[in-house]
């Protein structure tokens, strides 16, 4: 049976996990997801070109798509962890259910686990005994250690490497190429700069960048 779904964000990465539904449905003998469309209350006109160009209905914004009543599983496409977290406890006290992404190119090791609403991209790895949490981002050619654990909301961002035993916080963002060192901690709402070595605790909250990361 083919569940209706819908991306929530035309941006960046909305539009990336469009691409991993279209690689689902292409794995599969039948289509895993019927993409009913997208939904975005901020879009901008070069998003929706973008929409268009490919092929995908615009449903209007949050407000409008509750209006019409219609049912769906949802996921959001939104890269900002705070936003998103906010986005998913709106559509959750409605009484919709999230989806959970994973490209079929992921890589995963065993005793891993995803939680509900994680968007997982193409060439991902995880390795063995991972917990990813719920709402979590892992953008494209990322990594992560084994035993690590990856808390609810928490983006991490291409080309990352999260090494062995460390735990990424609540809402934290993990920039672009950046490295995180056995066994550290990133703090709830913390952000590691792209290309940022990071070899001690980050507290909550911060940010920090450089090689190594300050």
């Amino acid at each position: 049976m083919t569940t209706p779904l819908i991306v929530i964000g035309a941006g960046g990465f909305g539009r990336e996990a469009l691409d991993v539904v279209v690689a689902i449905n292409r794995a599969t003998v039948e289509p895993f997801f019927e993409l009913v469309g997208v939904v975005d209350s901020n879009l901008s006109e070069s998003n929706r070109g973008r929409l268009d160009a490919r092929g995908v209905r615009y449903l209007g914004t949050e407000d409008e798509w509750f209006n019409s009543r219609r049912s769906a599983q949802f996921v959001v496409g939104v890269g900002d962890p705070s936003v998103r977290s906010r986005i998913v406890e709106r559509w959750t006290s409605a009484g919709y259910d999230a989806a959970t992404l994973v490209h079929p190119s992921v890589g995963i090791g065993e005793q891993s686990t995803i939680g509900q609403g994680s968007i997982i991209c193409a060439g991902a790895q995880i390795s063995t005994n991972v917990s990813i949490a719920e709402h979590v981002h892992l953008n494209p050619n990322s990594t992560v250690g084994h035993d690590s654990i990856i808390e609810d909301f928490a983006s991490i961002n291409p080309g990352a490497i999260i090494s062995g035993d460390v735990r990424v916080g609540l809402c934290s963002l993990v920039g672009a190429g950046a490295v995180v060192l056995q066994g550290l901690e990133v703090g709830p709402f913390a952000t590691v700069g792209a290309a940022a070595c990071v070899v001690r605790d980050v507290p909550s909250r911060v940010t920090v960048k450089g090689v190594p990361a300050r």
